[in-house]
């Protein structure tokens, strides 16, 4: 069988929560080696320079102006309904832009690394979804071929988890290096300064 890696592709960058554990404000701006946690997100799938567009899936702050240069932000005024709406917003804006690929993180992982986007985005697999690994662990970013976007969910806090759960013959892994960890509170982010 003859793989392809499916292109266009479009990364998303989901940002829109309104940092609910971390006590310090959005934690989309907190600073990691004196960059935001949304421009190195961002930056990093910029930098990866495999993909139509780089997209920021904003919501409960505006991130105009807080992200690089080349990046579009899209606004999901459902934000507060959880994570799969950002993820039918950025749907929305990958089928206007004719992508037959989206490669989705999360704003709030600055241990994803470039080359852990570029490795997920050129994943040669006959499956249509693409995951990052860190020491065996499933983490983002995501691949996720058009093919299965209309089995995503449409409402709730999961994302594309609820699919890589029920649909796990559809999953390909990609070890990465780097880490997938989160700050979603004040000490999570001590720990990355």
């Amino acid at each position: 069988m003859r793989v392809r890696i499916p292109n266009p592709q479009v990364a998303v960058v989901l940002a829109a929560g309104s940092s609910s554990r971390f006590a310090a404000g959005a934690k989309q701006f907190a600073l990691v080696g004196g960059s935001t946690l949304v421009a190195i997100a961002a930056q990093a799938a910029l930098d990866a320079g495999c993909f139509a567009s780089v997209i920021v899936v904003a919501g409960a702050v505006s991130l105009d102006g807080r992200v690089p240069e080349g990046v579009s932000i899209v606004e999901n005024p459902d934000w507060a309904s959880g994570q799969a709406s950002s993820l039918q917003v950025a749907l929305k804006a990958a089928q206007v832009a004719g992508a037959e690929a989206i490669v989705v993180g999360l704003a709030d992982q600055p241990g994803v690394t470039t080359e852990a986007w570029r490795q997920v985005s050129q994943a040669e697999t006959d499956l249509p979804i693409v995951v990052a690994t860190y020491d065996g662990a499933r983490g983002n970013p995501v691949r996720l071929n058009a093919e299965i976007w209309p089995e995503l969910p449409q409402a709730g806090d999961e994302g594309a988890r609820v699919l890589l759960r029920r649909r796990p013959d559809l999953v390909a892994a990609v070890a990465c290096q780097g880490d997938a960890s989160d700050v979603d509170t004040v000490e999570d982010l001590d720990r990355w300064n």
